[in-house]
Formats: C-alpha cells, sequence, structure tokens
C-alpha cells in the first residue's frame, strides 16, 4: 500500500472531476470507486489512465491487467487499487 500514491492520484482526480459538479458526502479516499462514487463513464477511465502515465508513471505502461479480470472488464475501480497496482509495477510518487 502506498500512502504517497494514493495521495497523488486524489490530487490528480479531484483536479480530473473539479468541473463535475459532484455531490461527494466525503472527501476521496483510497476506498473510493471511480464509477460508484465519482460517476465515471468509460472514456474517463481512459483519459485517467492517460493522466495517470503523463503525470505519475511519466512512460507508457500497459494497465490491462488493472482493466480486465478473465478477459472481462472489471466493473469498478477504487483510487486503493490504482495506486497498489502502479506499487506493484515499481511507480512511486
Amino acid at each position: 500500500m502506498s500512502t504517497a500514491l494514493v495521495e497523488k492520484l486524489i490530487v490528480l482526480l479531484e483536479d480530473f472531476t473539479q468541473d463535475w459538479d459532484l455531490d461527494l458526502d466525503a472527501p476521496m479516499t483510497r476506498d473510493t470507486k471511480l464509477l460508484a462514487d465519482l460517476s465515471f463513464e468509460s472514456i474517463d477511465i481512459i483519459q485517467l489512465i492517460v493522466a495517470i502515465q503523463e503525470d505519475i508513471v511519466k512512460a507508457k505502461m500497459s494497465f490491462d491487467l488493472l482493466l480486465m479480470k478473465e478477459g472481462r472488464y472489471v466493473d469498478d475501480l477504487s483510487i486503493g487499487q490504482i495506486a497498489d497496482f502502479l506499487a506493484a509495477h515499481n511507480i512511486s510518487a
């Protein structure tokens, strides 16, 4: 678990969603879900992956293992799942 990565992702997501008029019940945490809590759509996830590559990873990286399980797209992702995936690939904040 990387707290620094979670914090960096939260800042990125706050910038990403600032114009969305979200009505969040609580601040974003590692448990915040992209679809259920932040009302993401599939195109938003693609744009977020690009932003993560540009701002955090600083290189091209395959996110297939994060986005797909057993040949199907995952139903939702949490900030923590993204941070854990990045940490497992030796990406740090």
